[in-house]
C-alpha cells in the first residue's frame, strides 16, 4: 500500500496547471472584451485622445510609484535604512517582472530586491510588502463601501468585497498578534520547521508595527490609492467621457478588486475586461468602454516597461536570475532590527 506522502505526492498538480489556467482566463477575457470590436472606428477615436491630459495620465501614474517608494521607506524604516528612491527603483524592477512574468512574481523579486540592498533577510522584506498589501486592502475595502453609497453595484461585486473585508480582518487581527504580543507569536511559531525563519519576520513585523512610521505608513497609503484615481479620471476626460471624478474611483475599485488574483503578465485581459465592467456601470457603451480599456492599458503598462527596464539596467540585474535567487532565499537568517525609531 502506498504511503500516505506518496498519495499526496501522486495527487500534487502538475506545475504547468496554474499558469494555464491563469492564461485561459486571461484569453476568454481578452476575446469577451475584443469580440465584434470595429478597430477600423475606434482607432482614430484613440489617437484623437487630448494629448495633455494623457500626459497629465501618465505623470500621476509615475507619482503613484513614487509614493509607494516613500511609504516602503517609511514602514521599514525601523528595520532598515533606505531612500524612497531606492525603493522606487526596487518597485519599477517588481513592476516590470509583473509585466513579462505570470502570477505576480515581481513582489517577491521587489522584495528580494530590497533585502539585498538593505542587508534583511528576505523573509522581512517579504513581510513588509504583505503588510504593505494589509493597508491596500484595507483602505480599497473601505473606499469600495463608500463607492456603494453613490452606486448601485451588483450583488456579486458587494459579496466579493464582504469576503475580502472578512479576509482582511483576519490578517489584522494576526498583524496585530504580532505587533502587540510578541511572546505569543513566538510560542505558535515555535515548532514549526520554518522557525527561526518566522522568528525573524515576527521581529521585523514586531519592530515596523510599534512605529510611529507605521501611522504615517497607513496615511501614505490612502494617498498612493487616492492618486490612482487621477490617471483614469483624466483619461475618462480626454477619451470624451462625460463622467463624474467619483466613476473613475469605481473604475478603480473593481479594476483592483477583480485583479487581485494572480493571472497572465500585466493582468492582460483581466485589466480590460473589468475596466469595461466598470465603465459599464455608468452606461457607456461596450465600444466605447473598450476603447477607453485599451487606452487605460497602454498609457500605464508603456510606463512601467520603460521604467522598470531603466532600474532593472541600473542595478544591473537579469529579472530571471532574480526570479530563481528570490524563489531560494526564504532561508533564516540574523537579524536585528534597528534601535531608532521605535
Amino acid at each position: 500500500m502506498a504511503s500516505i506522502s506518496e498519495r499526496a505526492g501522486a495527487r500534487k498538480a502538475p506545475p504547468w496547471l496554474l499558469p494555464l489556467v491563469g492564461y485561459a482566463i486571461s484569453i476568454a477575457c481578452l476575446l469577451w472584451v475584443y469580440w465584434g470590436f470595429d478597430w477600423k472606428t475606434q482607432l482614430p477615436r484613440l489617437a484623437a485622445a487630448d494629448r495633455a491630459l494623457v500626459g497629465v495620465a501618465v505623470l500621476a501614474d509615475l507619482l503613484v510609484y513614487v509614493t509607494q517608494g516613500w511609504r516602503w521607506s517609511t514602514l521599514l524604516r525601523p528595520v532598515a535604512r533606505t531612500s524612497w528612491l531606492r525603493s522606487t527603483q526596487a518597485i519599477y524592477i517588481g513592476l516590470f517582472a509583473n509585466e513579462v512574468l505570470p502570477f505576480r512574481t515581481g513582489e517577491l523579486i521587489r522584495a528580494y530586491v530590497q533585502g539585498k540592498w538593505c542587508r534583511i533577510p528576505f523573509s522581512v522584506a517579504l513581510s513588509s510588502v504583505a503588510v504593505e498589501r494589509l493597508l491596500d486592502g484595507i483602505w480599497l475595502v473601505l473606499g469600495f463601501f463608500l463607492v456603494a453609497t453613490l452606486v448601485d453595484l451588483p450583488g456579486y461585486l458587494v459579496r466579493g468585497s464582504q469576503i475580502l473585508a472578512v479576509i482582511l480582518l483576519g490578517m489584522a487581527v494576526a498583524l496585530g498578534v504580532v505587533m502587540f504580543r510578541k511572546h505569543h507569536a513566538h510560542a505558535a511559531v515555535a515548532r514549526s520547521r520554518w522557525s527561526e525563519m518566522l522568528r525573524h519576520v515576527v521581529e521585523g513585523l514586531h519592530a515596523m508595527g510599534n512605529a510611529r512610521t507605521f501611522y504615517a505608513a497607513a496615511g501614505i497609503s490612502l494617498l498612493y490609492l487616492a492618486l490612482q484615481v487621477v490617471p483614469i479620471y483624466a483619461l475618462m476626460r480626454g477619451y470624451g467621457l462625460e463622467a463624474p471624478f467619483g466613476a473613475a474611483a469605481v473604475v478603480l475599485v473593481i479594476l483592483r478588486l477583480g485583479t487581485i488574483i494572480p493571472q497572465a503578465p500585466g493582468n492582460v485581459g483581466a485589466f480590460q475586461f473589468f475596466t469595461v465592467l466598470g465603465l459599464r456601470l455608468f452606461g457607456v457603451d461596450k465600444a466605447t468602454a473598450t476603447g477607453f480599456a485599451t487606452l487605460l492599458f497602454v498609457v500605464v503598462t508603456v510606463p512601467l516597461w520603460l521604467g522598470g527596464l531603466v532600474a532593472v539596467a541600473i542595478a544591473g540585474f537579469r529579472i530571471r536570475e532574480l526570479q530563481r535567487e528570490a524563489r531560494s532565499s526564504l532561508e533564516p537568517a540574523t537579524f536585528q532590527p534597528r534601535q531608532s525609531g521605535i
